[in-house]
């Protein structure tokens, strides 16, 4: 099917399903005038990663990779105002947008934007023993998968949920002979989610504005 099709049924559920607003506009049109790559997740994305949040229940929120902010104000929307996501970005002039655009939504109160490393940042939550996290929305660099899912793990508990995105990288999952980075980095996720003894895990497939690609959904059971 021409990819161009998948853009208008994206379009068409956004329409009728009012899936955006001023706010979430205006967070995605400062980012992209300030030269952020233009990756957030889809307007149906972000409104499944609030539904999630809201439907599990979800106060304390961890994302890794903040980018612009956008999937940051889903997240915070679905926690509720007594809720609170903690935010983590490698690129300084990337998080000083998404406060921008944080503070422009109203949610400054809300959401913690912290600069660092993302690895480092875990490590020292860990060191720390924060409370446990209830949802962990992972979107960073693929190759340090394995590494964020292990952390992430750490730093939950039992009944809490992970979200890693771009797992089908237009199906290059299905390269056991790649060597591009994102790719292996995505494989050895899969490896590692391979009877987790703590993780019930599935894996769905997308199509959209932002191509071909899915997700994985886990479920910490211990």
């Amino acid at each position: 099917m021409d990819a161009g099709r998948w853009w208008d049924v994206d379009a068409y559920f956004v329409e009728r399903l009012s899936l955006s607003d001023e706010a979430l506009d205006g967070a995605l049109e400062r980012s992209a005038r300030a030269g952020l790559p233009e990756i957030a997740v889809s307007a149906p994305h972000g409104a499944l990663l609030e539904i999630l949040v809201r439907s599990t229940g979800s106060r304390r929120i961890l994302e890794i990779g903040t980018l612009g902010g956008y999937s940051a104000l889903r997240l915070a929307r679905g926690a509720g105002d007594d809720g609170h996501v903690i935010t983590i970005e490698a690129e300084a002039t990337h998080a000083a947008i998404a406060r921008k655009n944080i503070e422009a939504a109203g949610m400054t109160s809300r959401v913690t934007v912290v600069v660092g490393r993302a690895l480092t940042v875990l490590d020292s939550m860990i060191e720390e023993t924060v409370e446990p996290f209830d949802f962990v929305f992972i979107d960073a660099d693929k190759e340090s998968n394995v590494d964020y899912l292990d952390r992430a793990v750490t730093l939950g508990k039992a009944g809490s949920m992970l979200y890693v995105d771009n797992v089908v990288r237009d199906g290059a999952v299905l390269d056991e002979t790649s060597d591009r980075g994102d790719v292996v980095g995505t494989r050895a996720l899969f490896d590692a989610l391979h009877r987790h003894p703590r993780l019930t895990s599935t894996a769905v497939q997308t199509v959209g504005t932002k191509g071909y690609d899915g997700f994985v959904v886990a479920l910490m059971t211990g």
